[in-house]
């Protein structure tokens, strides 16, 4: 019975934990899709994009002309429109035309801004599509986690019964059970702290895919562990340059900036106002024809109180312009950091991810199966058993938790250089 437990265990050992995939497996490419077209701060910022580009038509219009109607000129001893030549009953339309120049800067602000809202959705897309992709590798590498957690379970109960079978034959120690014991309880704690984690993973994801925060998550069993060499950090400063939609933002706001200061120097000079007037007039007790009348009104601003006003509204616009320029400058130098952090962090995990699967999983492997057979005839104590076996479990979920980071770490780089073209 002892031998066939070995062979049981060494069969563990070697071969990794299989299950038949669920068919509602929500894969990374599905979540992808299912962020891009459900998240509700993605459609806003859509939204939000949509209003603006119906702006620049109405800042570049013409205010809306003024029909007015009066009556002039009535005298008020009798009322009687017939009583005075110069009672009139008038109509009239007047329209204002701000000085040339100030509506097509109007428009041309709004065309700013709407350029960038539309770079501030693009934004918003790259860095919902970074954070799913985030999610899903740290929900990934949980749930790898729970199933070797479970595997190495299922080994240490086996450990337990070997343990237990060789001291009531009396070739063990009953500390050796124990030992078994405690490390398998250990587990157990682990698993519920990483079902925890997993937990809290899956609600996040569910967030940004606009889901129920509790509803359940299948992951495919399976996941693509190859890592691809990126590009140079030169190379993707130059791209991140050009492809990066939050400094194209940035760049536009700088336009729409310019142009507000170009306005608030236009101001400076006045706004017209012309109308046209009809006035009729009513005919004399006696019968006598009056002649109607036509008025004409031209009328423009005067700047008098420029000094506390249009002035001050240049230095605001040129202050507003400086800080946009700031703001590039230093989004800029935040890119060019965020990029070197986040690619020494993808060749970190890749490194490790590497050294994990071909170095260190083997040998710890063929470390526990030489262990086992030691044991078996009493060459290896079980202290040292267990303890093979832990560092094996622990460098498994080390490796999952490198591969997970490493693509965590490539996903975050993707959303700071603007593109997913960042591997040679």
């Amino acid at each position: 019975m002892l031998a066939n437990q070995i062979t049981f265990i060494l069969i563990l050992c070697t071969s990794s934990l299989v299950q038949a995939e669920p068919t509602n497996t929500l894969s990374l490419p599905t979540a992808l899709n299912i962020a891009v077209q459900d998240n509700p701060n993605l459609a806003q910022m859509q939204a939000r994009y949509q209003a603006m580009l119906a702006i620049p038509l109405q800042m570049g219009s013409l205010p809306d002309p003024i029909i007015s109607f009066n009556a002039l000129n009535i005298p008020v001893d009798s009322f009687d429109l017939a009583q005075e030549n110069m009672t009139q009953m008038q109509g009239g339309i007047s329209q204002a035309i701000p000085f040339f120049g100030k509506l097509a800067l109007s428009a041309q602000t709004a065309n700013y801004q709407a350029e960038a809202a539309k770079y501030d959705v693009d934004e918003l897309r790259l860095q919902l599509l970074s954070h799913v992709k985030q999610n899903w590798w740290m929900l990934f590498y949980l749930q790898r986690s729970l199933n070797i957690i479970h595997l190495n379970k299922i080994l240490l109960r086996q450990f337990v019964n070997i343990a237990r079978t060789k001291y009531e034959v009396g070739e063990g120690l009953q500390q050796d059970v124990l030992l078994a014991q405690l490390e398998l309880s250990k587990l157990l704690d682990k698993k519920i702290r990483i079902a925890a984690s997993r937990k809290k993973s899956q609600a996040q994801l569910n967030t940004l895919l606009s889901r129920p925060a509790n509803q359940l998550i299948d992951l495919p069993e399976q996941a693509s562990e190859t890592l691809a060499i990126l590009k140079s950090e030169t190379i993707l400063y130059a791209e991140a340059e050009h492809t990066r939609a939050l400094l194209s933002s940035r760049r536009e706001s700088i336009h729409a900036a310019q142009s507000r200061l170009k306005l608030a120097k236009k101001d400076l000079l006045p706004d017209f106002n012309v109308g046209l007037f009809y006035g009729g007039r009513f005919d004399t007790l006696s019968g006598q024809e009056r002649a109607d009348l036509m008025s004409f009104k031209v009328s423009m601003s005067v700047p008098i109180f420029a000094a506390s006003k249009q002035q001050k509204a240049i230095d605001q616009y040129n202050s507003e312009l400086i800080q946009q320029r700031y703001l590039l400058k230093d989004q800029w130098n935040q890119t060019r950091a965020a990029i070197s952090s986040t690619y020494s962090d993808y060749q970190q995990h890749q490194q490790q991810s590497i050294l994990f699967k071909q170095g260190i999983i083997p040998q710890a492997r063929q470390t526990v199966a030489s262990m086992l057979a030691g044991y078996q005839v009493n060459k290896v104590d079980f202290l040292n058993l267990v303890r093979s076996q832990i560092t094996l479990y622990n460098y498994e979920i080390q490796y999952w938790q490198a591969l997970s980071l490493a693509n965590q770490a490539a996903a975050q780089l993707m959303a700071i250089v603007g593109k997913e073209e960042i591997y040679e």
